[in-house]
């Protein structure tokens, strides 16, 4: 046995040759075994130290409905959007009496795997997730739902399975913050992306283009970038102003990046927005804690997770069918201050 491995009635059972019933029947202390197997038992898994796993035991015995857990996967913590989403998934799960087991991928592919997994071995009873950034398979996710357990996909969602999904309308955001920029006089918008492996990335993306020629303005790929964080945006954008065609507009694909943008202009000695416009995506607390405040993409990241979260419990309580992937889109608003004209 892995010594590092936490032990488990089936553990015991298989090193006292005897059944995993009989060793549940006898941690509980019921009167059905035998005193004197009873205490050996005990003793065998406190000398073990053994732990039981209460949701997995909670589920095992369950014979009205499942267990009222749900797993939660976030990609980072610190990230404002994610953590208003995780806000609007406790506040549904707790008001229909469900839990949750919340996990952070840190944006890697082998940590999501490694989640998925321990929460198919704790018996949640469905998962609502936020693919990594480097995540490029799936089956970790395909095996959830093989396993019958219900998946849905928040903001950035898998092509690859068909599980439901919530989103926000990624192309119209980006579509009617770029006509903003273009109808208070920029000529010129850099865009500031994630990687394109990411639907959202796409939408955004797309969202910027089709408003610049709606307009009739170029497309012009010398100034696009694959650019999503603060410090990305501070070391790439001086390149971008240093030369005599420079953008007058940036539309970036968060409020990070765009506010890395909007202090390396002002450092540069740019006027903000007299010179250069500024909007980002998301509408974090930091968004008015910048100078001045940034117009930005408001993407109500708390109807967002109470949307999963209905989808969710409602897949598990038989209220929506499991086998149908249910899409559901959360419009999104443009949120004018100071950074732009």
């Amino acid at each position: 046995m892995n010594e590092k491995a936490p032990l488990t009635m089936k553990d015991i059972a298989r090193e006292l040759g005897i059944s995993v019933a009989t060793v549940s029947r006898a941690l509980k202390d019921s009167p059905r075994i035998s005193l004197e197997r009873r205490t050996a038992i005990q003793q065998y898994a406190r000398e073990h130290h053994f732990t039981p796993n209460v949701i997995a035991e909670s589920l095992r015995f369950s014979r009205i409905q499942p267990i009222k857990v749900i797993g939660v996967i976030i990609p980072e913590f610190t990230h404002f959007y994610f953590s208003s989403v995780l806000s609007g998934i406790e506040e549904e799960a707790s008001a229909r009496g469900y839990r949750i087991m919340v996990a952070q991928s840190g944006e890697g592919y082998e940590r999501e795997v490694k989640i998925c997994q321990s929460f198919l071995e704790n018996k949640v009873c469905g998962v609502i997730v936020s693919q990594a950034k480097d995540t490029h398979k799936y089956d970790h996710f395909q095996r959830l739902m093989d396993e019958g357990v219900p998946l849905v996909f928040y903001d950035r969602i898998c092509t690859g399975v068909n599980a439901s999904r919530v989103v926000v309308d990624d192309y119209m955001g980006a579509f009617n913050a770029v006509t903003h920029l273009i109808e208070t006089g920029c000529k010129r918008i850099a865009f500031y992306g994630s990687a394109p492996n990411m639907e959202i990335s796409k939408n955004r993306f797309n969202g910027y283009k089709d408003a610049l020629l709606k307009h009739g303005l170029p497309y012009d790929a010398s100034i696009t970038r694959i650019c999503d964080n603060r410090a990305d945006a501070e070391a790439i954008t001086p390149q971008m102003l240093n030369v005599e065609n420079r953008p007058d507009g940036f539309f970036a694909v968060n409020d990070d990046t765009a506010i890395g943008i909007l202090y390396t202009a002002k450092r540069m000695g740019f006027r903000v927005p007299d010179d250069i416009s500024v909007c980002g995506f998301t509408n974090g607390q930091r968004a008015v804690a910048c100078d001045p405040m940034l117009t930005t993409v408001e993407q109500r990241g708390v109807k967002v997770g109470e949307e999963a979260a209905d989808i969710l419990i409602s897949q598990v309580e038989g209220a929506l069918p499991r086998d149908k992937a249910e899409r559901r889109i959360v419009r999104t608003r443009l949120i004018i201050r100071g950074t732009t004209r």
